[in-house]
């Protein structure tokens, strides 16, 4: 989980060229700019979410993502 959350970041552009590489071999999208929009979108959708929370004790940022059931915090 620490791991997690220090590189939660990087998600989102490792998604995307998963995507492009996916769609550009497997189903043989050749066109550059519909192949971009279709895997930012679906970059976009799957990645980590982060929001900042004020609570009692200062400022957190709070975590989610879809594929954990829960919300990971991150003191700012």
């Amino acid at each position: 989980m620490k791991l997690f959350k220090k590189t939660y970041w990087l998600i989102n552009p490792i998604l995307i060229v998963v995507f492009m590489l996916l769609l550009d071999k497997v189903l043989d999208i050749k066109e550059i700019v519909i192949n971009t929009v279709i895997a930012v979108t679906l970059a976009h959708i799957l990645s980590p979410k982060v929001k900042i929370v004020e609570k009692q004790n200062g400022e957190e940022e709070q975590i989610k993502w879809l594929f954990f059931k829960r919300v990971i915090n991150k003191e700012m």
